[in-house]
Parts: C-alpha cells; sequence; structure tokens
C-alpha cells in the first residue's frame, strides 16, 4: 500500500481484519486508510471487508490491474531496467466491474461520524441488507479495538507518515498491555472456536480513558525503577495460559523499554 506502483490481479484480496483479533489497522493502516476517498478507510479499517482487485482500484487503493499471467514478464521487464511506467501500460489489463461502487455512497453517509455508536446507528437506519451485515459485523469485533481504530484513523488523516508510525507504535504496545488482543488471537487462530470474549464485551463500556490511554507516550507514563527491572521475568496475573505465557515476556519488555 505504500508503493510508487500498486498492481493488483485477479487474484488479489485486499483486508484490514485486525478488530477482529482485538487489534487495529497498523503496517501504516492507520496513515493510507484515511488517505482514500471518502469514508472508504474508516468503513474498511472497522468491519475488515474484503476488496477485490477491482474494488482496489475504484477506491485508489491500487494503481493498475495487470493480469497474473503476466506477473512474471512484468518483473523481468523491471529487472531489465525498463522504467516502471512503461512496464506497467505493456502489461495491464481490465479488472471488470467494482462492486464497491453501489455501495460507495452508503458508506459515505453512515461512515461520516467521529463515534462508533453514531455509525451504527446510521447503518441501522440505511435499512439495507447491506446495511444490516455491516452492523452485524461491528457487533462481532472487539468493541475497545472499534473506539481506538476510529479515533486512530481520525487522527492519523492529519499526522505525516513518521508520526503515523509513532502512533501505531504506542497502540501496539497498549494492545500488549490489554485482554483483547490475546482473546482475538485466541478465538480466531489458537482455539479457532470464533467466539472472542471481548471485555468490555459492549461498546457503552469503553469509555473515553479506555480509548485514550492506547495514545499515550509510554515513556512518560511508565517509570522504570529498579523495582519494576526485578520484575521483568514474573508473569502477570492476566497472562495465565498456554498463550498469554507465550507473549508475557514480550508484553513487559514493551512496556519497559517503549
Amino acid at each position: 500500500m505504500h508503493g510508487s506502483h500498486r498492481i493488483v490481479s485477479e487474484r488479489t484480496l485486499f483486508a484490514m481484519p485486525e478488530t477482529g483479533i482485538g487489534l487495529y489497522p497498523d503496517v501504516g493502516g492507520t496513515y493510507f486508510l484515511p488517505r482514500l476517498p471518502g469514508q472508504a478507510g474508516i468503513w474498511l479499517g472497522l468491519t475488515g471487508d474484503r476488496l477485490k482487485a477491482a474494488d482496489m482500484l475504484a477506491i485508489g487503493a491500487a494503481d493498475a490491474f495487470v493480469p497474473s499471467g503476466k506477473i512474471d514478464a512484468l518483473i523481468d521487464d523491471l529487472a531489465a531496467g525498463v522504467p516502471a511506467d512503461e512496464a506497467v501500460a505493456a502489461r495491464r489489463g481490465e479488472a471488470g466491474e467494482a462492486s464497491v461502487t453501489a455501495i460507495r455512497g452508503a458508506v459515505d453517509r453512515c461512515y461520516a461520524f467521529d463515534s462508533v455508536e453514531a455509525i451504527v446507528k446510521a447503518l441501522e437506519a440505511e435499512g439495507t441488507e447491506w446495511a444490516a451485515g455491516q452492523v452485524a459485523t461491528l457487533r462481532r469485533v472487539s468493541p475497545t479495538s472499534l473506539k481506538v481504530t476510529l479515533a486512530a484513523l481520525r487522527r492519523g488523516a492529519k499526522l505525516d507518515f513518521e508520526a503515523c508510525m509513532v502512533q501505531e507504535l504506542r497502540l501496539s504496545l497498549a494492545c500488549l498491555a490489554g485482554d483483547d488482543f490475546y482473546e482475538g488471537i485466541r478465538a480466531v487462530l489458537v482455539d479457532k472456536d470464533k467466539n472472542p470474549k471481548w471485555k468490555p464485551a459492549d461498546l457503552v463500556d469503553v469509555g473515553p480513558s479506555d480509548v485514550e490511554r492506547h495514545f499515550a507516550n509510554p515513556r512518560a507514563a511508565i517509570s522504570c525503577s529498579a523495582t519494576d527491572a526485578m520484575a521483568v521475568g514474573a508473569a502477570p496475573a492476566r497472562t495465565s495460559g498456554p498463550l498469554r505465557s507465550g507473549y508475557a515476556g514480550a508484553s513487559t519488555r514493551s512496556k519497559t523499554f517503549g
């Protein structure tokens, strides 16, 4: 997403599904998502909905379609020194019709708000099958991640890339210090029961302070005393079980040296 020539093929499938594992759209997501047209980035960041090649081109998330059968030839051209614009133009094809076009208006209407609750209310008022599916998704993923993600994307729209990277480091450390990331990984990747128990479990219970702590400067918020350093090897009580015990040391080290 951060390259100069973003190429997609008929095999491309794009998504940022991190709210479903108690995280946020990382790897620069807080920079590029809010720079997509309208509210497309907010929609994708909150829901993790998937896009194919034509959809990515339609919302400016990709630059050119090259059939998968021509990708190797494109790479050979680039390796031979053919200018990128020329090489891509010689291999590009037609991606077909974008399904996202039909919902762009609804996306911009419903995701234009600065609170997740207002977005849910707008979707409920929309009264379409698509909107009902959106509400179901938003009720399934982590409430904390939803509110943190929305705040991060709104802030990211006003930050340069470097500042977004600082923001994402802070968000990552805060997620490691919380509960939902571990629970999301357990439910999706470890036990695979697809039944995460979020803490808190409802949007109304995620307050402004719960969101704001994710953006705090860890150097200012954490005091690394000699006692703290001695306690690095001690796993916190919340890190019981095979998954969390594996993350306990990393979490503690991140909080100490962040």
